[in-house]
């Protein structure tokens, strides 16, 4: 797959905000860290100019940032029930619109004890997780841009219990055949054609792991 080209403004403005992060984590001189919180302050401008955001929310988005920068992480589980469909929740975080269940990985918890508490926070149901199925850069899928670098990691998963249950997240659940995805999809979160890789790797347990 080819990379999608990325905003110059967004890649420049994420190198500045990194190196600002790291170097505030380090500086030991007064000085330092003046040159380096000015660095954020640029990247904050650059990222709310090119973004069309706030620049005291940008900025209060990169200050909350602390220590090394790295890419974030995220997980997301591709559920399957014995009918071959797959589940989607709708996130009212994102319009209502649909998605995988899954979101930001939480310290101090394995990516697959992740996956699992999201997709039972989320849909109510509990599963078991198979394997991993894919771990994909979002720049380089082609996700509208955002604010920090991040990696998906997606785990195919079987259906073990629990019932339909919305949350504070999501209003709706929902299972899936192959052609019945929903059109309105949370674009941020997952795309169309990565939907349809899980259904691949669902039907194929010798498919490798898909990775960037």
């Amino acid at each position: 797959m080819n990379a999608p080209v990325m905003p110059k403004w967004l890649l420049w403005a994420r190198e500045l905000q990194a190196l600002a992060q790291s170097g505030l984590t380090f500086a030991e001189s007064s000085f330092d860290r003046e040159r380096y919180e000015s660095i954020r302050q640029i990247a904050a401008d650059m990222m709310a100019v090119g973004g069309g955001a706030e620049m005291e929310r940008v900025l209060d988005l990169f200050t909350a940032q602390q220590g090394y920068a790295t890419p974030k992480v995220v997980v997301r589980a591709a559920v399957f029930d014995t009918h071959g469909r797959i589940l989607l929740v709708r996130e009212m975080l994102d319009h209502d619109r649909w998605t995988l269940p899954g979101g930001w990985a939480d310290v101090n918890l394995t990516p697959v004890e992740n996956v699992m508490k999201e997709v039972r926070e989320e849909s109510g149901y509990t599963v078991r997780v198979t394997r991993l199925a894919a771990v994909w850069d979002r720049d380089r899928q082609g996700h509208p841009p955002a604010p920090f670098s991040c990696y998906t990691l997606y785990f195919l998963c079987e259906l073990t219990g629990g019932s339909a249950r919305t949350s504070i997240e999501t209003s709706e659940i929902g299972w899936f055949g192959e052609d019945e995805i929903p059109a309105d999809l949370s674009l941020g979160r997952v795309l169309p054609g990565q939907i349809a890789r899980m259904f691949a790797h669902a039907r194929n347990a010798d498919l490798p792991t898909d990775f960037d």
